[in-house]
């Protein structure tokens, strides 16, 4: 199946759990190969990603499908913040 890679642009992006990432901003293409290799996401959940930028880019083999939404497969947790462990 193939689409319009315009129509990717400001989709909300979630796991395949159901939590949200991030949205949709831009693509990475590699243009010899004429594929996306990545995602930047803005609007990013600041659960997963602990970063001082307003976005990240998250490769596209993450993705699983994508429609009305973007569903990526559930490794963005390893990403998550880590909770304080009191002593």
């Amino acid at each position: 199946m193939r689409a319009d890679i315009t129509s990717l642009f400001g989709l909300n992006v979630y796991t395949n759990l159901g939590t949200y990432v991030g949205k949709v901003d831009d693509l990475v293409m590699n243009v010899d190969e004429g594929v996306i290799s990545g995602l930047a996401l803005s609007d990013i959940s600041r659960d997963f990603f602990d970063v001082p930028t307003k976005g990240v880019i998250i490769p596209y083999r993450w993705v699983v499908t994508s429609g009305d939404i973007v569903l990526i497969r559930d490794v963005v947790s390893k990403f998550r913040k880590k909770e304080q462990v009191e002593d």
